[in-house]
């Protein structure tokens, strides 16, 4: 037996669960949520190390890096699902914010457990993205075990990338590869070591505030809201056109004109709405800010 896995707090026994497979199906609901209620407090002991990597990834890509997230399993399909969402929800690049998974995208539907082993696999993933110094690596893996994820965190660290990880156990393997360490300890899960329960909610949290607020720190909101989109379907034509309303106050129809004036760039759109600008010069006013609408708004308004 492997001393290092069987005195990980994830692969714990829950106490307060053990007899779940007696219990009626409202009383196994309620056990649930109530272990679940237990993830935001852990995330919120680690706000002091989130903060730490938050400013690390500000940074990077404010200098023009990338963000690569490296998982296996649970937490690898968790790091391409936050990944995958910020070029809608920020509109920036896909290959700016990456979610790789042990196993390659076929394991993102079938479980492939083994290559969390493979640590050869995790180097050549490295290898393979081109990571440099420029570029932060985050390894996400609940027990801190998982080789592949420590292998590809030693080679980006070696070659001079910012490294961050995500365990569900203090004291990990991790801690020895990583400029910072989060670790929101959840407690034994549910059911014993089914770490996509309490531990994956956690990292779900943590990955939220991870990306959130370093677009928020690069100008990607004004205020509380996702300006930084273009209106690519429906639902986001419809936001867009609320997002200009609110942030300037103007009726439906002008909305919609300034949206189509600014190629349906609702960021583009406020910016010419608040400045009276036409769209390319108030697209360069907005490069001048480095993309923030707020700073633009107040820079140029004034010159009008």
């Amino acid at each position: 037996m492997d001393e290092y896995l069987s005195g990980l707090t994830t692969e714990e026994i829950n106490e307060n669960t053990l007899t779940i497979d007696e219990c009626t199906t409202e009383q196994m609901l309620r056990l649930m949520n109530e272990q679940d209620a237990k993830v935001p407090n852990a995330v919120a002991a680690e706000i002091p190390q989130i903060m730490k990597a938050v400013d690390i990834l500000h940074q990077v890509l404010k200098n023009g890096g990338r963000m690569f997230y490296v998982g296996a399993g649970s937490s690898g399909r968790l790091g391409v699902l936050d990944a995958s969402e910020c070029p809608p929800t920020f509109g920036i690049d896909p290959l700016l914010v990456q979610g790789h998974i042990a196993g390659g995208d076929g394991a993102l539907r079938t479980a492939v457990e083994g290559f969390e082993d493979n640590a050869e696999e995790g180097v050549a993933l490295i290898e393979r993205c081109g990571v440099t110094d420029k570029d932060a690596v985050i390894g996400i893996t609940a027990s801190g075990s998982a080789q592949f994820v420590i292998a590809g965190l030693k080679k980006a660290r070696e070659l001079g990338a910012a490294t961050i990880g995500v365990v569900n156990n203090k004291d990990s393997k991790l801690v020895a590869v990583c400029d910072v360490c989060i670790a929101p300890v959840v407690g034994p899960e549910v059911i014993m070591g089914s770490t996509r329960l309490k531990a994956g909610t956690a990292q779900k949290l943590v990955l939220n505030m991870l990306t959130t607020c370093t677009m928020v720190k690069l100008g990607k909101t004004y205020n509380n809201l996702m300006v930084d989109m273009k209106a690519s379907n429906i639902k986001l034509y419809d936001r867009s056109v609320r997002i200009i309303k609110i942030a300037t106050g103007v009726e439906d129809s002008v909305a919609i004109s300034y949206l189509e004036k600014a190629s349906m760039n609702c960021k583009l759109a406020i910016m010419m709405i608040k400045t009276g600008m036409e769209a390319q010069e108030a697209e360069q006013a907005l490069n001048q800010c480095d993309g923030s609408l707020k700073k633009a708004i107040s820079t140029f308004i004034k010159v009008v």
